[in-house]
């Protein structure tokens, strides 16, 4: 077992690992924690009480962070020539069709969100090997797949994050950066919170939100009361 650092002990110290927290409380602690030098990103995970292998029990959506990640999104457009312009005036990073398309199936994923419309899926789809384990393939259920271009690469920039659950039936999103106000992480959290309660499959029985954690960059978690959140 390597040596653990002095930072890390106090951040550990910190936190009473037997303790649900409430979400107030975990969001500033949260910040107390975070020991590296960068502007750490802060990241949630969900545990739910469903059967993602059921396709009825698949939780997937897409929030409006208040206050947007912190994170400066890549955007690449894969559009038809008379998109490009709307694409670029939006904010779109990167924006074309072929030579994109060519330059992915050499390995560049060097983007954040792939945005495209209908007419060109076929191209796209045809990326699904590499862009799906990323999660990077554009999808019509997040947005991500339209004929209104600019508005899709506006929301991403404001703040705008898909999620999905896991084969484990967890949804893991990055909802702030560290140097955020603990009320602008909370506010963030709460937003991603209530979209996945209101996405609550009715065929899912039992307890839905089983637990949650939040921790920073290479931070030790810390549990969040779910009944905190849960109106």
């Amino acid at each position: 077992m390597g040596r653990i650092s002095k930072k890390r002990k106090e951040a550990l110290a910190k936190i009473d690992s037997s303790k649900a927290y409430t979400l107030a409380e975990a969001c500033n602690l949260v910040k107390e924690v975070s020991t590296t030098k960068f502007d750490a990103s802060v990241d949630v995970s969900v545990r739910l009480g469903v059967d993602p292998r059921k396709a009825n029990q698949m939780v997937r959506g897409t929030v409006a962070l208040p206050h947007g990640t912190g994170k400066d999104m890549n955007v690449l457009v894969l559009c038809t020539p008379d998109k490009e312009e709307e694409a670029r005036a939006a904010g779109a990073d990167h924006v074309g069709l072929d030579e994109y398309i060519a330059k992915i199936k050499g390995g560049w994923t060097d983007i954040d969100v792939i945005i495209t419309m209908p007419a060109v899926m076929g191209k796209v789809g045809a990326l699904g090997r590499i862009l799906g384990p990323r999660g990077l393939m554009p999808n019509p259920k997040t947005g991500t797949v339209t004929m209104d271009i600019a508005k899709a690469v506006t929301d991403v920039k404001a703040g705008k994050i898909d999620f999905k659950v896991d084969k484990y039936g967890i949804i893991h999103a990055m909802v702030a950066k560290s140097s955020f106000e603990g009320n602008k992480i909370e506010d963030n959290m709460n937003e991603l919170l209530q979209t996945i309660i209101k996405l609550k499959p009715s065929s899912s029985k039992g307890t839905y939100i089983k637990s949650i954690y939040i921790s920073s960059t290479m931070s030790p978690s810390i549990q969040v009361d779910a009944k905190s959140v849960i109106a």
